[in-house]
């Protein structure tokens, strides 16, 4: 599988580029839309995986160019912000799937399999709690670092055993809204 993948966070790009390649998946990386949209024609691109936020663009953006060049594509839109109105917005115009961030490999790879989006998957309307930013902000600092928990404890203005404890614990994730209390 050959897959555009469209990230401006290069730790999480390169995480998901080496994860792919792990699994057989011929993976190009663009950092931005125009990137991106360079990209389009140069390869036979089987899917994409599209970021929403881009710096000064939208993933939404890039769907119709996508679709017109490549239209057995399967194109995954993925956000930390999603939203019933962003999910709606991309399948109209032409995306196969749409998951909201964090998403493993694995969910992702699921996601472009599936022929329509997954009718009782949770979107949230707002950003993801502050527990889980910091642990996800924790883990791109630490890629960045090669995985040197030292140097990203230094880079993180945190002690080195506060970066380990937190290190051991696992992500944050969001309750189902059906738990929640009102």
């Amino acid at each position: 599988m050959n897959l555009l993948l469209v990230e401006d966070d290069a730790a999480l790009a390169a995480a998901t580029r080496n994860s792919m390649a792990r699994r057989g998946i011929s993976v190009w990386h663009a950092d931005s839309a125009p990137t991106a949209r360079a990209l389009i024609g140069t390869a036979a691109f089987d899917a994409a995986v599209l970021d929403l936020r881009l710096p000064g663009d939208s993933g939404l953006t890039l769907i119709a160019p996508l679709r017109a060049a490549y239209p057995e594509m399967r194109i995954l839109l993925l956000t930390g912000y999603a939203s019933i109105a962003t999910a709606v917005d991309a399948i109209k115009l032409g995306a196969t799937n749409y998951l909201p961030k964090p998403a493993t490999v694995s969910d992702i790879l699921a996601a472009l399999e599936q022929d329509e989006p997954e009718a009782g998957r949770p979107v949230a309307a707002q950003p993801l709690p502050v527990d889980r930013l910091e642990w996800e902000h924790i883990q791109k600092v630490l890629a960045e670092h090669d995985g040197n928990i030292s140097a990203t404890a230094r880079a993180l203005q945190m002690h080195r055993r506060t970066l380990q404890r937190k290190l051991l614990k696992h992500p944050v994730r969001e309750a189902p809204p059906d738990s929640q209390s009102h």
